[in-house]
């Protein structure tokens, strides 16, 4: 698993996991804490640098409101309840995404986790929360534009800007519930990551499952553009832009 640091799960299948058992759609959220606890263990366990999880997206703001309000409370619970878990257990605690429409009890319960977990070592867990990848990267431009008049944004640059929030690159995206696509999920950062779509439904998705399917992409060959496996995109970045300027210098030459 040497080059699977980052992993993001895009949570999806409570609702219909919980309407296939003839539940409300909030029930199945409430069993999908679960398997969060038992998936931020194991990332934790084996050793994964970071771990993001998409829990609420600027377009869930579509579904019905009691839906929406019951994922806001469940996200306050499960601050309240795996605070100490967290802080034990070396994790370092990110919210990704505007946290402006929670309750004031709630925002003060992420900032004091942030806080008091910043200085651990260990798994990198981000909750992605009222998260929207399309205006992420309006914000972080327009924002920087307004700072810096006249200066040009280029990859380095906006990739920085990106890193501030706490999420780089993603080696492995995997999307639970059936659906083959990234709904608007760190669009920037999933360039060069591996993907796994499975049917399985979060509130069923097992530490089992987890394992094997970080075992099976550490068999494939990231090749990131380049001919033979490679040790990140930045390595194969940096040799492309090394042989694009020998090749323009021999260009120019002739």
């Amino acid at each position: 698993m040497s080059t699977i640091n980052h992993v993001a799960i895009i949570m999806d299948g409570n609702g219909r996991w919980a309407k296939a058992r003839l539940r409300g759609r909030t029930w199945g959220h409430v069993r999908g804490v679960k398997t969060v606890n038992k998936i931020v263990s194991e990332a934790s366990k084996i050793g994964l640098k970071s771990l993001t999880l998409y829990s609420f997206s600027t377009e869930n703001w579509s579904r019905p409101r009691p839906e929406v309000s019951a994922l806001f409370a469940i996200l306050k619970k499960y601050i309240i309840r795996e605070r100490t878990t967290i802080l034990n257990n070396n994790i370092v605690f990110k919210i990704l995404g505007d946290i402006s429409v929670l309750p004031e009890t709630t925002k003060k319960l992420i900032e004091d986790l942030e806080r008091d977990s910043s200085a651990n070592s260990g798994l990198k867990l981000v909750l992605a929360f009222n998260y929207g990848s399309r205006s992420e990267i309006i914000h972080k431009i327009n924002s920087f534009t307004i700072n810096n008049p006249g200066t040009p944004v280029d990859e380095e640059i906006f990739g920085k800007l990106i890193s501030n929030d706490g999420v780089g690159d993603i080696d492995l995206l995997i999307r639970t519930g059936g659906d083959f696509r990234i709904s608007n999920f760190l669009l920037w950062q999933l360039a060069y990551a591996e993907l796994y779509f499975t049917q399985t439904m979060w509130p069923d998705f097992t530490v089992d499952e987890f394992r094997n399917i970080l075992d099976h992409v550490s068999k494939r060959d990231r090749r990131f553009g380049m001919v033979e496996p490679s040790n990140g995109f930045e390595v194969s970045k940096r040799k492309a832009t090394k042989n694009k300027k020998e090749y323009n210098t021999h260009q120019l030459s002739n």
